[in-house]
């Protein structure tokens, strides 16, 4: 079976992107992993599948595979990707769509200088929601790895992160420290970890462990969350720009029952085919 897909990419965070609104695509996890291996495959951090939508209220549903195989429920430099292939692909006319992902509906938003604005929802910091395990709502929580300690908060963008404050990005230990925190096992669906220098109230530079990637040049979720995250500890104020390795991403936040809007580009690198046996 010919699968047919488009490479891209959003500051580096890369996608295959398949169409999936009439056939049944099903890849199996290793298949997915074979697809992303960097040497023997295409290479990608997710693929993301365009799907018919599950209701009424939305224009498409979206699913989000990591890396590792592994279903994922949110993606933010996949949604804007994601609303330039629907759009640029004539698969509709809107310029605001309304997209079902496993956490909820994102609704991004094609701006006229070709970047894209996406409405992320709520940040979400009730322990028992991101899923965290703890004894109540803190700011900041202890977190214990193999040799020490650190201090994170705690928050979900439609997916986990635990974000930690770094006096130097580029010394931060993100290789060594993002797996232990990954696996941790307070997390019990894992989690992104977050590496966060603040450079002014209105500017962070961040780096970023995914889940199931392992460090990626950008993510978009972890880019609202460090903010989200940022503000509700009174170090920043909206609207902040987060220099990420790949380029940089506006984050505005409004506070306390204000979604959390993310705008930034949506790249095509090419398009190609993969062979795949039917299961």
């Amino acid at each position: 079976m010919n699968i047919t897909f488009t490479k891209m990419h959003g500051l580096g965070n890369d996608f295959i992107v398949i169409e999936a609104l009439n056939n049944n695509f099903y890849a199996t996890t290793e298949q997915i992993r074979q697809l992303a291996d960097r040497h023997f495959g295409i290479g990608f951090d997710q693929m993301l599948l365009v799907e018919p939508p599950s209701s009424e209220e939305m224009d498409f549903s979206y699913r989000i595979f990591n890396a590792d195989g592994n279903e994922v429920e949110q993606c933010g430099n996949g949604a804007r990707c994601f609303a330039r292939f629907v759009y640029d692909r004539g698969l509709t006319e809107k310029r605001e769509i309304r997209v079902g992902t496993l956490s909820g509906i994102i609704v991004p938003r094609l701006l006229d200088d070709g970047r894209v604005c996406v409405d992320m929802g709520e940040p979400e910091f009730e322990p028992e929601k991101i899923p965290f395990k703890t004894e109540g709502r803190q700011r900041l929580y202890p977190l214990s790895l193999d040799e020490e300690e650190v201090s994170i908060a705690a928050v979900s963008m439609g997916n986990p992160h635990a974000v930690q404050i770094v006096d130097d990005i580029v010394e931060a230990r993100v290789r060594e420290m993002g797996a232990q925190i990954e696996h941790h096992p307070r997390f019990p669906q894992r989690v992104n970890a977050g590496f966060m220098q603040v450079m002014d109230r209105h500017t962070i530079r961040l780096r970023v462990w995914e889940r199931g990637s392992g460090e990626t040049l950008a993510c978009g979720t972890g880019a609202c969350a460090a903010v989200a995250a940022g503000i509700d500890q009174g170090l920043l104020d909206s609207p902040v720009k987060v220099f990420l390795r790949g380029g940089s991403l506006d984050i505005e936040w409004a506070g306390v029952d204000a979604p959390v809007l993310m705008t930034g580009p949506a790249e095509y690198v090419y398009e190609g085919m993969f062979e795949m046996e039917e299961l």
